[in-house]
């Protein structure tokens, strides 16, 4: 049976030029560097990565291991603590870590580091994105709440759509401060009810992304939830 292609959410957003501005201009999901102290994208040709997903190696794995010949496997340590109903990602170049809830695919998605999404619901997915920046913490963007209605409104939502912001919340481990965003988008065909956690650490801007049809926000609240607390830097 073939499936129509999902629809997974992915920031629209390049980071601009030493701009203090928290505003993104985009184009046709290409978009123009305008915020957040961007410098470059960052290069991810011949990166290796911890990746654990339970059932087949997803293609961007198999591609991995057939040029690097190594696909190294999730820490013993982390792949222990997944609770259960959930996947661990354990990417060591890139720094970071975090949950999904098992049974989602991965996809290629053009802008983003990785993608997983459920085959069957397309609004189901997350996402990570990585952006080159001047800024050493993601507090040095400026307040909770104002990064948020723009990271909301602005980057993590296309135009046109109507967007509310539901919750914000702030945490701190091992030295990092991660913002945490939870909001709805609304447009013609669906209302999306989307979670994000930002973050920065040794210039490179972080976000992950995740969430859900409307209609369905009450079942899988829990383990987007989930998900997006387990997000952690590295190092």
């Amino acid at each position: 049976m073939k499936l129509c292609q999902p629809q997974v959410s992915v920031p629209y957003f390049v980071f601009g030029e030493r701009t203090m501005a928290l505003k993104a201009s985009y184009s046709s999901r290409q978009v123009s560097p305008h915020a957040f102290g961007y410098k470059r994208p960052l290069p991810h040709a011949g990166r290796v990565v911890r990746c654990h997903a339970t059932g087949d190696i997803g293609r961007r794995e198999f591609l991995q291991a057939a040029s690097a010949a190594v696909l190294l496997s999730a820490s013993p340590a982390f792949a222990a603590k997944a609770p259960k109903g959930y996947n661990p990602v354990e990417d060591l170049q890139d720094a970071y870590k975090f949950l999904y809830p098992f049974g989602w695919q991965e996809v290629a998605v053009k802008g983003a580091d990785v993608v997983y999404k459920d085959v069957v619901e397309p609004l189901e997915s997350v996402s990570v994105t990585l952006t080159a920046t001047d800024k050493n913490d993601i507090t040095e963007f400026g307040d909770l709440d104002t990064v948020a209605e723009t990271l909301a409104k602005d980057v993590l939502t296309a135009p046109g759509t109507e967007v509310k912001l539901v919750s914000t919340s702030q945490r701190e481990l091992k030295g990092h401060n991660y913002y945490e965003i939870e909001f709805t988008a609304t447009n013609p065909r669906y209302t999306r009810h989307q979670l994000a956690v930002v973050a920065c650490n040794n210039g490179t801007f972080y976000t992950l992304t995740t969430g859900a049809n409307e209609r369905r926000w009450d079942k899988m609240k829990e383990k987007l939830q989930t998900t997006v607390r387990s997000f952690q830097l590295l190092n």
